[in-house]
């Protein structure tokens, strides 16, 4: 199967990883040598510290024992025994945490083991004794005890074996210092090593990358100033040759200017059209004109119009009127009933019939030389006011294309309204033709109509009726002389309005080119400085222009996501998955995406919630917070000074914006900014459009944030408004139901709704965020036995390494084939990650095998692919995937997953 390609982000990614890799290495060698150190430190530290403040506290319980009974002995007073029972209760437990504390030195735990049988002889031959004596009041078998024991001669030994033991301490406390400061300046040598290694990997891999992605976007930049200097050709395609992101880039590009052309040629062509009716009195005359200039048009090479014919009986009839090319005019049939033939049921259905693939003998077109069989045919009924006026039908020698059937289309409507206007004056003339013939008849039996009083008032009364009848008629001709106008009227308006969308997808095409230049122009500047560098920069530096490198291709890399969001929206491929979205997580979630840009504008954020609003909504929650994102990135661009702040609450009942019976959440974006006039408050919203759509205007962006969120906002059934005075600021309020129904996605037909889709990302810098191993981690990783089919060694290279950081055994497979050799021949694995485009057996395949005919179901699997489609997850679960991660891979996302399948297979067993 096909590799895949080493794209800009890959090779960003790479670059960044082996800088990376090769820090994370050096600092865990330097914070491995640390560790230890601190560890001896601690030892010293705390180990030595406690077994010194142990020995002494056990000292002092003996003392506190000896003083305590020799105090009750000789005043007789139980409060003396108080520090005797405390010392008794407390000296064991001193004694064990000494003794454990020792387990590593046994000279040492040995010399306190001999102390024990001491403390507890004297315990049980001298102070209970004496205690229970004294008590008793026995005041012989005392001084019998105190002259025969003496228990002094057992502390004193005490005394003296503990000052042993803690000169012993203290001697090896001074051996581990002296280790201490030879560790340390080891530690010195190794750092300056790793910093001169470190050093030099930075400097050739930035010299690698740079040279491999800048020749590259050269080709593409170099293509787009081309379209924009030539103000937009339409029929103008992009051209490259490169297997990166920017290939991608340029068929998007393609793509829309097809689109665009598509729309360009339908309106023309509709324009040019109803501009052939003006002047026609005659229906026939009407049908031939149409014909003829819509067949070249279609690419016809035969057509015909069939137009309805009501009979007295109310049957009605589609009769033919005009032909285009046809042969044999007296072999076709003349009328077709409603329903009779193909004619008959497009005027039944009221829909267009398109045949493609006609046999040979259906019938010939003839030219001079001969006779050719169409291939394809379409039929479409003529529309007017739900009235099908006629049926016509054209043929073609190749298929008929889309703009073809989009152009027949919005054609019904218009050719429909010019022959009703056609037959009107064609039925106006008629009645003015007899109304004549009427009043010659009149002048001519005038002096009849004196004799004939009777008859006289009865052809008045007949005529009053017919001057009625052509009064009515008259004022039916000056209506549709008026809806004619009017027709006239939106044609044109329509016409300025295209010139303008021309006008403002142009500006598009020039600010997309400005915002491509903007970070290559970082890229290219700081990777040649990079380049060029003779070691005179230090690592600081070397530091802040690779950060710089790394924003300006994410907003790259951003730019052309959003350009490729584009040919999906177009296509109707974005899908809306509802879920629960917790409403109370909402704030922290805006708080930590934009309280750094608000600290860094030095502006007040807020997001208050209201009493009320439900804790869980059911909608798409990533289109949720794509819609606020996008509204809270306009607001901080625009805001200088001031505040931004959410409101969360329940819409009121004049707000409800929606027709739901569902609880109407109404969640509102209020800044402090620069505001939108008032006649820019609506065309904000629509694509291509800007209140400043200029190269050389104040704020960048592509103006297409809002577009997508209005778009979001419909498909997830709610609805979003604006308020705004200039100078003050502006309020976005987007309106949503707390439970979306499941629809089918509508489609959209218009490239003008199609690119408003496109987000602008918010300009945040996001902080690097560290994350402390855990001891659980070091218990769910460690020792786990991971197969990794993966084709390219770069991501083999990196993946390693990130693994068996965390204690993983790895091993490789270059392929599906050779993962599944590995699993046949008893490879016991507690994970695998399975590559989907790979030489020789791919993912899919591989998977289908392991869970299918090698039976493995229990065993997880993780898919890894660059494929960004629709649909993808789904086939790679469907294939036998546990689970889906995209690439370029998130490696705390990846870690993440780890942590959830082996748990999930420790429990299982």
């Amino acid at each position: 199967m096909k590799r895949l390609n080493f794209n800009i982000h890959a090779k960003i990614i790479t670059g960044y990883l082996t800088i990376l890799i090769c820090l994370v290495l050096a600092l865990l060698i330097v914070i491995d040598r640390m560790n230890d150190l601190q560890k001896e430190v601690d030892f010293v530290s705390q180990h030595d510290v406690e077994v010194h403040d142990l020995a002494n506290q056990i000292q002092k319980n003996v003392l506190d024992m000896e003083t305590g009974v020799r105090g009750y002995v000789i005043t007789g007073d139980k409060e003396y025994l108080e520090p005797y029972n405390q010392a008794t209760r407390s000296w064991l437990d001193n004694y064990n945490k000494l003794h454990s504390l020792l387990k590593e030195s046994g000279n040492q735990q040995s010399a306190l083991e001999d102390m024990k049988p001491l403390i507890i002889n004297w315990i049980t031959t001298f102070g209970e004794v004496v205690i229970q004596e004294k008590k008793a009041g026995n005041t012989a078998a005392l001084e019998k005890h105190f002259k025969h024991y003496n228990g002094k001669k057992v502390t004193d030994q005490l005394r003296t074996q503990f000052a042993s033991f803690l000169a012993n301490e203290r001697k090896m406390t001074n051996q581990r210092i002296d280790m201490l400061r030879q560790n340390n300046n080891n530690l010195k040598i190794t750092l300056y090593a790793i910093i001169l290694l470190v050093t030099a990997i930075t400097v050739a891999t930035a010299f690698f990358l740079s040279h491999s992605i800048v020749n590259t976007i050269r080709q593409v930049v170099q293509t787009i100033k081309n379209i924009t200097d030539s103000k937009v050709d339409l029929t103008t395609r992009i051209e490259v040759k490169a297997k990166d992101e920017t290939r991608e880039l340029a068929e998007a590009m393609n793509n829309l200017l097809e689109n665009l052309d598509k729309q360009s040629w339908v309106q023309k062509s509709v324009t040019e059209i109803s501009l052939i009716y003006q002047g026609i009195t005659d229906v026939n005359e009407l049908s031939r004109v149409f014909l003829t200039k819509l067949a070249p048009m279609l690419e016809a090479v035969y057509g015909v119009v069939y137009l309805r014919k009501d009979q007295s009986g109310g049957e009605v009839f589609y009769v033919k009127s005009a032909g285009y090319a046809l042969a044999d005019d007296d072999r076709l049939p003349q009328s077709f009933r409603q329903g009779e033939g193909v004619i008959g049921q497009a005027a039944v259905d009221q829909r267009i019939f398109l045949i493609d693939h006609l046999p040979e003998e259906h019938f010939k077109v003839a030219t001079g030389l001969g006779t050719s069989s169409p291939k394809s045919l379409i039929v479409a009924p003529i529309l007017f006011d739900d009235r099908v006026e006629a049926v016509v039908e054209f043929a073609a020698l190749e298929p008929f294309q889309s703009k073809h059937l989009t152009l027949l289309d919005q054609l019904q409507e218009k050719f429909g309204s010019a022959i009703s206007s056609v037959r009107g004056r064609m039925e106006v003339e008629r009645l003015l033709g007899e109304s004549q013939i009427l009043t010659e008849e009149l002048q001519a039996q005038s002096e009849e109509l004196q004799a004939q009083s009777e008859e006289l008032q009865m052809q008045q009364d007949q005529l009053q009726t017919t001057n009625e009848f052509l009064a009515e008629q008259k004022q039916y001709a000056e209506q549709r002389a008026l809806e004619l106008k009017k027709a006239k009227d939106e044609l044109e308006d329509y016409s300025r309005k295209l010139q303008q969308s021309s006008q403002y997808k142009s500006d598009f095409l020039a600010n997309m080119s400005h915002e491509l230049r903007t970070p290559l122009n970082s890229i290219l500047i700081l990777s040649q400085m990079l380049m060029e560098t003779d070691g005179d920069m230090d690592i600081e530096e070397v530091r802040e222009s690779a950060q710089v490198v790394h924003t300006a291709g994410g907003d790259l890399l951003r730019l052309i996501d959003d350009i490729l969001d584009l040919s999906k929206i177009e296509a109707g491929k974005i899908e809306i998955l509802t879920d629960e979205v917790n409403v109370t997580e909402l704030p922290q979630v805006l708080k930590n995406m934009f309280n750094p840009v608000a600290a860094k504008k030095n502006l007040t954020f807020k997001v208050i919630t209201a009493a009320g609003v439900p804790d869980v909504i059911e909608t798409d929650g990533q289109r949720l917070q794509q819609i606020l994102k996008n509204l809270l990135s306009n607001a901080f661009k625009f805001t200088e000074k001031g505040s931004v702040t959410v409101n969360i609450a329940l819409a009121k009942p004049e707000q409800h914006m929606v027709e739901t019976d569902e609880t109407l959440l109404a969640i509102s974006v209020r800044d402090t900014g620069i505001g939108i006039p008032h006649d820019k408050q609506q065309i904000i919203f629509d694509a291509f459009q800007q209140v400043d759509g200029t190269t050389n205007r104040q704020y960048g962006g592509t103006g297409l944030g809002l577009s997508i969120c209005r778009e979001f906002t419909h498909l997830l059934g709610g609805a979003l408004t604006v308020e705004s005075e200039p100078g003050e600021g502006s309020t976005f309020t987007l309106y949503i139901p707390s439970k979306r129904e499941i629809t089918e996605q509508p489609e959209l037909l218009a490239i003008e709704e199609a690119a408003v889709s496109v987000s602008e990302p918010a300009e945040i810098e996001e902080e690097p965020v560290f994350i402390e191993e855990e001891s659980s981690d070091e218990q769910i990783f460690k020792g786990k036995k991971v197969l990794l089919t993966e084709d390219d060694g770069r991501n083999v290279f990196a993946l390693l390494s990130a693994l068996e950081k965390k204690g993983i055994i790895v091993e490789v497979a270059e392929n599906g084939k050779e993962a599944i050799d590995k699993l046949q021949a008893g490879g016991k694995y507690d994970l695998v990650f399975m590559d989907i485009m790979m030489p020789v057996m791919g993912g899919y395949e591989a998977m289908k095998v392991i869970r299918e005919e090698m039976g493995m179901h229990q065993l997880p699997i993780i898919a890894l692919t660059a494929k960004a489609m629709k649909g993808e997850r789904d086939k790679c679960m469907e294939a036998g995937a546990s689970d889906y991660i995209m690439k370029p891979l998130d490696i705390n996302q990846l870690f993440s997953l780890m942590r959830v399948w082996l748990t999930e297979q420790v429990a299982a067993q």
